[in-house]
């Protein structure tokens, strides 16, 4: 026992000394150093911590993460034993949880816009003026696949111009799409959907898409008269007529909307009814949505009442078009005589809590809308598809209808006083909705999909900086800050590192001068 008393005390003894000793050619280390010294390392700490916060700022712009976070949660975690096991999938929902989901996933659907430009006579165009993408791949890609299950079905090899074009809706080049139309009709000169690609694409002009969309209207109604003769011999047949309805659709409503475009509103209104009525059970297409459009251009308000009545329901999916309208004609009531000052001293009217009410669920439904509608954010033009809720839905809301809010007087005034109380009621809109569903948490992702790079894409709730933005911008004005003193006052900041340095290892070299005597005490009490 006292061998091994007398080696412990050796090694400790001398692993003391040696702590010491480091500590003491660390003091002298830092003692000799000069300022230039200093200076070079805070300008390096500041400008290493400064590139940090850069990258960490672009990449939670971005994708709304923050890198080192994301880093750290999937591939450190990992690695140190944190990461946890997923629980298994529950083998059976309740009833409510089952109708929760089936309510909720149709909020994150990407759907079709109602309103959506034509590529050669308004996408292309601005492409060549401003020498940017308007549209994202995904977006195009998405209009490829619409176009292929609207004008293809499973007869189109038995007639050559239709097998052409079948193989055109599935090209990614625009020439070769508007040369294998061509194709198509040098076979028949009655191909509607080589017309129909000939007018979104190759027309350069509104009224050049108009003249392709007549005939393909005349061809289109030729086909459809013959599908329907024979559509009940075979399912093959009622798929045919199928495809020839949505080519017939497809073509009016286009005609109608350049109807729109080149100032036949009365026209365009017409068309629009008449194919509500012809084909009531389509409704899924929202033609109601251009209706609206073009009768609030005309200033029939009381027509606008009445679709709204008819679609403003409780049962059919809602959408920014009918819930912002539905609040404009009740803003409309109230707006021109609308004062902030004067309603606050005698109190809202009936009228005015209607409109206020309006406004609320409207921006409960999609709160990115109203930055369009008062000009804090700029437009783009409207993707071809839209996420129902999100900022697509928005521009493409804004693009048409922003004419309308500034037409009636007092109305864009009622909405920037008003439309920001909506947020009070709804706290945590990602757990509980006032009049809707929770807001979903898909937009985000799905939005950056749908719009250009170059559009700042809005955010609903706004997320709050990740910690390693506060920390790195942190760290990066601090090290400047020293680096600046350091520049300054060299022989003071010396003084000062010197003195905090030695701050710092003081309670190392306290420990370190009295653990031997500490050691030597213990050792020798112990054998006695």
């Amino acid at each position: 026992w006292s061998y091994l008393i007398k080696t412990y005390l050796y090694f400790s003894v001398l692993l003391v000394k040696c702590l010491f000793l480091f500590l003491l050619t660390v003091t002298v280390f830092l003692s000799t150093l000069t300022p230039k010294f200093y200076f070079a390392l805070t300008v390096t700490s500041s400008f290493i911590s400064g590139l940090i916060f850069v990258f960490e700022w672009w990449h939670f712009r971005k994708y709304g993460t923050s890198f080192i976070e994301q880093v750290s949660v999937s591939h450190l975690r990992p690695l140190i034993g944190g990461a946890e096991s997923s629980p298994p999938a529950p083998a059976a929902f309740s009833a409510g949880d089952n109708e929760t989901s089936r309510q909720n996933m149709p909020e994150c659907k990407v759907w079709r816009n109602p309103l959506n430009l034509f590529r050669g006579a308004e996408y292309s165009r601005y492409m060549w003026v401003t020498g940017k993408e308007p549209l994202t791949y995904y977006d195009m890609n998405l209009s490829a696949q619409d176009h292929q299950n609207f004008f293809t079905c499973d007869t189109d090899a038995l007639r050559p111009s239709d097998t052409v074009m079948q193989k055109a809706w599935r090209e990614r080049n625009p020439q070769a799409r508007i040369k294998a139309a061509y194709q198509a009709l040098e076979l028949n000169n009655d191909c509607a959907t080589a017309y129909v690609l000939l007018a979104e694409e190759e027309a350069t002009t509104i009224v050049d898409a108009e003249k392709y969309f007549k005939q393909a209207l005349k061809a289109g109604e030729m086909i459809y008269r013959k599908s329907q003769n024979c559509h009940s011999q075979s399912p093959q047949h009622e798929a045919q007529l199928r495809r020839d309805t949505n080519v017939l659709v497809y073509v009016k409503r286009r005609l109608a909307m350049c109807a729109r475009k080149l100032g036949r509103i009365r026209e365009a209104v017409k068309m629009m009814r008449d194919l509500m009525k012809e084909f009531p059970l389509l409704s899924m297409l929202n033609i109601h949505e251009n209706l609206l459009e073009a009768l609030l251009e005309l200033q029939a308000y009381a027509d606008v009442q009445a679709v709204l009545a008819k679609y403003d329901d409780i049962s059919l999916p809602k959408s920014a078009a009918i819930c912002y309208t539905a609040a404009l004609l009740k803003a409309r009531a109230v707006s021109e005589r609308f004062s902030p000052e004067t309603a606050s001293k005698r109190g809202l009217s009936t009228a005015e809590i209607n409109a206020v009410e309006a406004i609320h669920r409207a921006v409960e439904f999609n709160p990115h809308v109203p930055k369009y509608l008062l000009e804090m954010k700029s437009l783009v033009l409207p993707p071809e598809h839209i996420l129902k809720r999100g900022d697509s839905e928005a521009v493409a809301y804004a693009f048409f209808h922003l004419q309308h809010w500034k037409r009636i007087e007092g109305a864009l005034n009622l909405l920037h006083c008003t439309w920001e109380g909506t947020f009070r009621m709804i706290p945590y809109p990602l757990e509980k909705g006032h009049l809707f569903y929770p807001y979903p948490s898909c937009t985000e992702t799905a939005d950056r999909e749908l719009l250009p790079t170059f559009h700042e894409v809005s955010v609903y709730p706004q997320k709050e900086l990740p910690f390693f933005i506060h920390f790195t911008a942190g760290l990066c004005s601090f090290s400047a800050m020293l680096a600046l003193l350091t520049h300054q006052f060299p022989e003071l900041m010396v003084v000062f590192a010197k003195a905090c340095f030695g701050t710092l290892l003081s309670p190392f070299s306290f420990i370190t001068e009295n653990v031997e005597v500490l050691l030597l005490s213990s050792l020798w009490h112990r054998p006695t």
